[in-house]
């Protein structure tokens, strides 16, 4: 994926291998508009003999620089920063009078998410995972913080993930790797349980929002911050390089909540009934928002209805299709999830949809809920029983409890009005 742009046009963008479900463009955007000056700001995939010609290409004028490249530039480039120089990696080439200039701002970015996570990160042991630029840029920065020991654990160094049992007294882990990224949602480059004392984890990550160690760190109650702060923050550093503009900090977390309401899916739980797929479709027509219903999903994967595979096959075998389906859908980001009502009868389905999402509770009286072609409401009787086991379940569930007991439309505003 290359952006293309018009004879004359200025050009910045992020240079990487795989950027298809990159922020960046939206980010600078963003930028732009709360600054005094604008770009377009573009996507340019690369094989590593292509780099040369992209950055002599005419009206290049600034480029953020993303796996696995931050290293590789450097070759390029006329000038170099101290911080680069310091840090071994850039991510943040300027143009300037033909000449390249390396800087390096997830320096900046790492620190400010450190301060945004109110994780202390003096005098403490910290695991630093991967050996990256993007490690090399938090080596640098946790030091400068006051770390007592940083640890870099790699495929190759001294400390791997072979003998992760020296390190157990860690008390802060980092992760620095694209393990856990997008579309690899939910893989862990370890189990953070091995470390009881941990006072914090915080993962670069950014898509999905709560990668697995995240979501694991939450179960525990450790604090975390995935790495959407710093992407954010690095960006406002490069934003002010480009341009020579200074936006205030503020910017910082204005721009990352922005990013948050429009990023989260809106993940719809309750009974059988209740008005979830209308409730839905109100929110798409209302935010533009596109609709992943997993019972829709599952019927154009089995080329079966929903009662046709109760009737076939019972309930087990849909609960994996189920299964199989959320999977899937929770890797979306900025979707409206519509999902069945016994979703919620499957704890591992929690993960999935909690990792991007914002989970709503669509709660309607029991003698309100439609029964029209679906399996397990056969009569009231059967659907109080029903509501009575799953009540709790959709409470622990959901982030947030919608009454729908008005009109479709002040249900869909309602939830826009919580994202």
């Amino acid at each position: 994926m290359t952006t293309s742009f018009e004879p004359g046009e200025k050009i910045y963008g992020l240079l990487g291998h795989k950027l298809s479900h990159s922020y960046s463009p939206q980010i600078h955007e963003k930028l732009g508009l709360h600054g005094k000056k604008h770009y377009k700001y573009g996507l340019f995939e690369c094989e590593p003999e292509d780099i040369a010609a992209l950055l002599k290409t005419e009206n290049l004028c600034g480029l953020n620089v993303t796996i696995p490249y931050k290293q590789t530039v450097l070759a390029f480039c006329d000038d170099i920063s101290p911080e680069v120089l310091r840090i071994g990696a850039t991510n943040t080439l300027v143009v300037r009078d033909g000449k390249i200039s390396a800087y390096n701002t997830d320096y900046t970015g790492f620190k400010y998410m450190v301060y945004a996570s109110g994780i202390n990160v003096r005098d403490k042991k910290i695991l630093v995972l991967g050996s990256g630029g993007a490690s090399k840029a938090v080596v640098c920065a946790l030091e400068d913080l006051g770390a007592r020991e940083i640890v870099i654990i790699s495929r190759n160094g001294a400390n791997g993930y072979d003998n992760l049992h020296l390190h157990q007294n860690a008390d802060i882990i980092v992760n620095a790797t694209p393990v856990g990224m997008y579309p690899n949602n939910l893989e862990r480059p370890l189990d953070i349980r091995a470390f009881p004392h941990l006072s914090g984890v915080l993962d670069l990550i950014y898509n999905p929002d709560l990668t697995g160690i995240l979501l694991d760190a939450e179960t525990l109650g450790i604090p975390h911050l995935g790495g959407l702060h710093m992407l954010v923050a690095q960006a406002k550093a490069a934003y002010e390089l480009f341009t020579d503009d200074t936006l205030p900090d503020s910017v910082t977390n204005t721009v990352v909540n922005e990013l948050k309401r429009e990023s989260l899916n809106i993940v719809l739980i309750g009974m059988p009934g209740c008005g979830k797929s209308t409730i839905a479709k109100k929110i798409s027509e209302l935010s533009g928002r596109e609709i992943i219903d997993t019972d829709e999903e599952i019927v154009k994967k089995t080329r079966m209805t929903i009662p046709e595979i109760f009737r076939k096959q019972g309930e087990l075998p849909f609960r994996t299709y189920e299964h199989e389906a959320i999977l899937e859908a929770g890797k979306s980001t900025g979707k409206i999830l519509a999902l069945g009502g016994g979703a919620i009868l499957n704890p591992d389905n929690y993960p999935s949809l909690h990792q991007n999402g914002r989970i709503f509770f669509i709660h309607r009286e029991t003698e309100l809920l439609a029964t029209d072609g679906r399996p397990l409401s056969k009569s009231p009787e059967t659907l109080k029983e029903m509501q009575k086991i799953r009540l709790p379940l959709y409470q622990e569930f959901c982030d947030i409890e919608i009454e729908n007991d008005g009109t479709i439309e002040d249900a869909a505003r309602e939830i826009l009005g919580k994202l």
